[in-house]
């Protein structure tokens, strides 16, 4: 398949707005200014996209319900945060071709009926920021953002807003409490984003792969974007490559293909033998097979869920006992403690992981476990709590032999 998005990340100078333009670079908000805001949001729902941060909600009717509403103004936010382990696709575009995502954001702002955006990005991406900072500024002097774009009637502006790495920021209504200065928890909902989004205003929220798919459904149509990969959710995926593999890295890949070959062809084949992955992150949950395809459909019909594409793949050496314990150690630190049923959900299943990495478990503790899981993907409040012992629940019913020998006699 020809890159779409990682098109540009190999030239010299990719960063720069003159490489981007002689590419064919803001060609699309070109075209996107000389069409109506309902037909590019028709485009977009035309290509299927849905959206690439895990939640998979069609971007298109996002951005049709946000445009509907009454109130002003309205924001387009990116989410550049990026918080799920194993996750590191959007700082390639954010380091490697931060005008794809500037255009895109641009494009939005116009369909939409935003005159302001904003970047929530981790501070910890020191260099990624930087860039953004150039590219904006290289972006304002050409035109191409701030006042009256390429001569039209249309007026956007872009800010950099730095996060302080919480990962339940991840979902949008606690990065919207963080931007207004607040502590970083979910919102119960409805309201809606689109209705009440930062700082209570009408608000799209795409994360940065999800919004650098946009200048190439505008040059080529909703109709020819569809037409790639799967048919229940095409286009192309960044997929994150990393553990136990030759080659780790991150891949451009149509939607629909398969672990083994993303894992075999371009990772280079496991290293040692195979055991177990993740294929959506720490928040996803094990499978023990590569012969699964790689979109949101097949890889829940396979008992797990493709998220951010986050693929970790363990071989035969791992301690599944010890990674569930790392995983909760993580999940315990991260959870905002809004919700109860997340705040102790998370420390009670560090408790019980941390007793059988120490030989000092008990056999019903991993029935609790299972309880435990069930219970608090009903009852929490956001997505955080609700996926948190996806990976460890798994664990326990596909390697259930290793906690069962950490079983104090």
């Amino acid at each position: 398949m020809e890159k779409i998005l990682l098109k540009n990340i190999d030239k010299p100078d990719s960063q720069d707005i003159e490489t981007y333009i002689s590419g064919g670079g803001y060609k699309a908000l070109e075209k996107a200014l000389s069409m109506k805001p309902e037909d590019i949001i028709a485009e977009v729902k035309k290509s299927k996209l849905i959206g690439r941060g895990g939640a998979g909600f069609p971007t298109g009717l996002k951005w049709e319900f946000t445009r509907k509403e009454k109130g002003e103004p309205k924001y387009v936010v990116c989410n550049a945060d990026e918080g799920e382990p194993g996750t590191f696709k959007d700082r390639v575009i954010l380091n490697k071709d931060p005008h794809l995502l500037l255009e895109s954001i641009i494009i939005c702002g116009y369909a939409v009926g935003a005159e302001k955006g904003f970047i929530y990005i981790r501070g910890e991406y020191f260099e990624e920021i930087n860039t953004l900072k150039k590219a904006i500024e290289q972006a304002k002097a050409k035109k191409m953002l701030g006042e009256n774009i390429l001569g039209s009637d249309f007026s956007f502006d872009i800010q950099i807003f730095k996060g302080a790495g919480a990962y339940v920021c991840g979902e949008e209504t606690s990065l919207f409490e963080s931007m207004g200065g607040g502590r970083a928890t979910s919102r119960e909902k409805p309201p809606f984003p689109t209705q009440f989004g930062v700082y209570g205003k009408p608000t799209v929220i795409n994360n940065v792969e999800t919004l650098s798919n946009v200048p190439s459904i505008i040059l080529n149509g909703g109709d020819w974007y569809s037409q790639i990969g799967s048919p229940d959710s095409p286009g192309p995926k960044l997929f994150c490559l990393s553990g136990h593999v030759n080659k780790p890295g991150v891949y451009e890949l149509p939607l629909g293909t398969s672990l083994k070959e993303l894992v075999e062809t371009y990772g280079g084949g496991v290293k040692g033998r195979f055991k177990a992955v993740l294929p959506g992150g720490v928040s996803s949950s094990f499978l023990d097979t590569l012969d699964v395809k790689l979109d949101y459909k097949s890889v829940m019909e396979a008992g797990s869920m493709l998220g951010s594409a986050a693929v970790i793949i363990m071989n035969s050496d791992t301690d599944m006992v010890n990674v569930c314990k790392n995983i909760m150690e993580f999940f315990a630190h991260e959870s905002c403690g809004h919700c109860v049923p997340c705040r102790e959900g998370t420390r009670r299943a560090r408790e019980i992981f941390a007793l059988f990495a120490n030989g000092e478990g008990k056999a019903e503790y991993l029935d609790t476990l299972l309880d435990l899981k069930d219970t608090m993907y009903d009852t929490s409040r956001c997505g955080l709590g609700q996926a948190a012992l996806n990976a460890g629940a798994s664990a326990v019913k596909l390697f259930r032999d290793e906690f069962t020998k950490r079983i104090k006699k």
